[in-house]
Parts: structure tokens; sequence; C-alpha cells
């Protein structure tokens, strides 16, 4: 079966941890369910894909299994161990379009034949001219922290309406939790007013095997 050949592209390492402007996409037509249809659409928001140093990726190989081989190349290389979708894998070097993993079976795999995400994000929330409000939807594989940080005014609302199963943590500027704590509840919605004015933090963490996460934020 094809492997990805050798490319001069270098492997990026490092990541910004200063926010990231939002990324625009298309504007989804349906309404919120009990939400009355704002005057602008909301701005659709998702993380990066790339820019990071990826840490866990899973097996997702049209032609299963996956060769782990002993070298980041097809020659010259010989096959230590294979792998099957859905397999969970560390990574710990990216190079010209392959991952050198140590666990389950230590080698080199190619990259386009996983998904990954980048683990930890920090982006802000900008909404459209006249807008009020934003869908955030992503994912995390493996561990890692997603936050989105949004400015609001001390009075303003918020409401936070989760469209996936995990709900976001949702923190004040100095880092005191409002609403989300796992630990006590898992609401599908949260509605506050603002305690003091500056950047709140909508924050997804995951400790291993990671999610999938869509929710609605509106200010007012």
């Amino acid at each position: 079966k094809s492997e990805p050949l050798e490319s001069k592209t270098p492997a990026i390492e490092s990541q910004k941890s200063e926010p990231q402007p939002a990324t625009n996409s298309a504007v989804e037509s349906s309404l919120i369910a009990g939400v009355s249809k704002p005057k602008v659409e909301p701005i659709v928001v998702t993380p990066p894909n790339s820019g990071c140093k990826i840490s866990m990726a899973v097996v997702s190989d049209p032609n299963p299994p996956l060769n782990v081989r002993s070298h980041p190349r097809v020659a010259d290389s010989k096959i230590v161990g294979t792998l099957k979708n859905n397999t969970f894998v560390f990574v710990a070097k990216e190079q010209n379009g392959w991952l050198r993993i140590t666990d389950p079976v230590p080698g080199w795999i190619a990259k386009n034949r996983t998904e990954s995400s980048c683990p930890n994000v920090r982006q802000q929330i900008n909404f459209r001219p006249g807008g009020d409000a934003a869908i955030v939807k992503g994912r995390i594989i493996g561990g890692g922290s997603h936050s989105y940080i949004i400015r609001a005014t001390k009075g303003q609302t918020m409401t936070v309406r989760n469209r996936k199963d995990v709900f976001p943590l949702i923190l004040t500027p100095n880092g005191k939790l409002l609403a989300g704590d796992p630990y006590k509840d898992n609401p599908t919605e949260w509605t506050g007013k603002m305690p003091v004015t500056g950047n709140y933090t909508l924050q997804l963490d995951s400790n291993f095997r990671g999610f999938e996460y869509e929710f609605w934020v509106q200010v007012r």
C-alpha cells in the first residue's frame, strides 16, 4: 500500500501561547432551538489544525492495518509492527510527514494515516459587526485543553447552550468558576450576568481520549 515519500518541509514544533484570531467559516443557517433568530448570524469559530506540536494521534488508515516502520521512510526501513484503526498513539516527534511514536509500538508512522488535533488552544472569539453570538465547534484528540476567550462588560448577560456532550467551564477574568463544574453537574444551558468587565474563558479539558464539542454563546 502507498505511504508518503519524504518531503523537505520542516515539521512545526511550537505554538504561540497568545490567543489566536477566530477562524471564520460558513455561517450555519439553522437556528438554535428555543432562541430567536439574531439580527446578525452567529460567527462559527473552530480551533486551528496546524501550527502546533501534537502529542497524541489516533490511527485512521483507509487500508488498515497501519505499518510502523523503523525509519521515517518506506525504502530501506523495516516494518516493526502494525496498528489497527482507532488505536491511540503517543507522538514524540513530527518529521516530513511522519510521526515518531513511543507507544504502543515504538517507531515511525505516516501522519496522513492518522487524525490529530492541537492539544492546547487559546483563541479569541470576535463577533461579527453588529452581532452578539458565536457557535464554537472542534475536537480534542488525546489530552489537552481548548480555551476560547470572550470579552464582556459588567452587567451584560452571557448565555451558553451546549450542542454536544461536554459543557465548557466558564471562568471569570480572575479565574473564578461561574458554571460547568464537571464534578457537580453537566448543564446543557447556563445564563448569568457578568460580575466584572474583562476577558472570560470558555474552557474544555481532556485527560486522555478526547471528544468532539460544540456550543453556542451569546453576550448581550
